[in-house]
């Protein structure tokens, strides 16, 4: 059972009875959602459901309701702004009418650097053509502006009522591919950042999963590519024109703040990358593990005050992998006390908010000979539920 950790005004500083936990002294904020006032304290404090029976402690804060139903408009809001913003990207960059040698044409221009083809000469069904142009384009602007500034309001209420968030170099790539539309068609998060969706599937801060990193982890998820689609080396430069290949790790790019992009991939998913792709992943065997099970899709708020959005892996087997990795002899010394730690953090998670998922016997037989003692182990030690 979870705490009830409910905000609440307190004009002055208390501390809650058995926890240890203090509400810092703060004025009152008001905030608009949906047209309305809301009068809230924005601080919660951390408590601890104690499992007495096996002397355990799950250390999960459940979310407010304020803070419930923002998180709620925010993928909302999110939502349609993407929609106008694809629309609008889905037009000719521009149309214009251009004068040659006396006679007028119809030009579509194609880029920024003023790119331009003609559409032939100017008639009447070129110039019906043209003004649709325009109306549509003036209207998807001016839908894409009110949605930005919804949108805005509700990652401000987000950031405010200290909720989950992403670094801002994540949000942004995430949010330029879920725009070229490369995010959960042709690849998810897997790595620290997907903790955040994890987060909100619980309604919870999940506090004994360590979430501070500074690289991106992507895994590839399609088994075909197609020459259509957009490439992950495009996204990262429309997100940042620094980003280069490390030389000395083919599967890694890097920017100029030294900020990391890693791409992985199950063998099964290596022939969804196109070749002209870049960085290069290296299959891993067990990658397959985070095909398996239901992804989670949220929308999630970022630190710079955006938004954006996270296709991560089923949360049981992102557990399990991560309790294999803190045990791989492979692997790097000073992650595996954090792999260890998010891995037990996100099952426990799992198993007091998200019924939805099952940990049950079914869900035992389903597990390669490689991840069963470690669901043994934490099953025996399991909390209460």
């Amino acid at each position: 059972m979870l705490a009830d950790t409910r905000a609440r005004d307190r004009p002055s500083t208390r501390t809650h009875a058995g926890s240890g936990a203090r509400y810092l002294p703060h004025n009152l904020q008001r905030f608009p959602i949906c047209g309305a006032k809301l009068d809230f304290w924005p601080f919660t404090p951390q408590i601890r459901h104690s499992d007495q029976l096996r002397g355990k402690s799950v250390s999960l804060q459940s979310f407010s309701s304020e803070q419930s139903r923002v998180i709620v408009n925010l993928e909302q809001a999110y939502q349609v702004w993407m929609e106008a913003l694809r629309t609008l990207n889905g037009l000719p960059y521009n149309m214009r009418i251009k004068e040659v040698s006396g006679r007028e044409y119809l030009y579509e221009v194609t880029d920024r650097l003023g790119t331009m083809k003609s559409k032939g000469p100017v008639n009447e069904q070129k110039l019906a053509e043209f003004d649709e142009y325009k109306a549509e384009k003036a209207a998807l602007k001016e839908r894409l502006a009110q949605s930005k500034a919804t949108l805005k309001e509700q990652a401000s209420l987000y950031r405010a009522l200290r909720l989950p968030m992403l670094p801002t170099e994540a949000g942004k790539i995430l949010r330029e591919a879920d725009r070229m539309r490369f995010l959960g068609q042709q690849a998810m998060v897997v790595g620290t950042n997907a903790l955040v969706a994890y987060a909100l599937e619980a309604n919870a801060f999940i506090r004994d999963a360590p979430d501070a990193t500074l690289d991106f982890d992507l895994a590839l998820t399609a088994v075909e590519t197609d020459d259509d689609w957009p490439t992950l080396w495009k996204v990262l430069k429309e997100v940042d024109m620094t980003y280069t290949v490390n030389s000395e790790r083919p599967f890694q790019a890097r920017n100029a703040k030294a900020y990391e992009v890693e791409i992985l991939a199950a063998p099964s998913r290596v022939g969804g990358q196109a070749t002209r792709d870049r960085p290069r992943p290296v299959p891993l065997p067990e990658q397959e593990w985070l095909l398996e099970g239901r992804p989670i899709d949220r929308v999630v708020g970022v630190q710079d005050g955006e938004a954006a959005r996270l296709v991560v892996p089923d949360p049981r087997w992102f557990a399990l992998h991560k309790l294999w990795m803190a045990e791989k002899p492979e692997r790097n010394p000073q992650k595996k006390p954090k792999d260890a730690k998010q891995g037990v953090a996100l099952l426990n998670a799992v198993w007091l908010t998200m019924p939805h998922y099952k940990l049950d016997a079914d869900f035992r037989d389903t597990l390669p000979a490689e991840l069963l003692p470690h669901f043994e182990r934490w099953d025996a030690q399991k909390p209460a539920g």
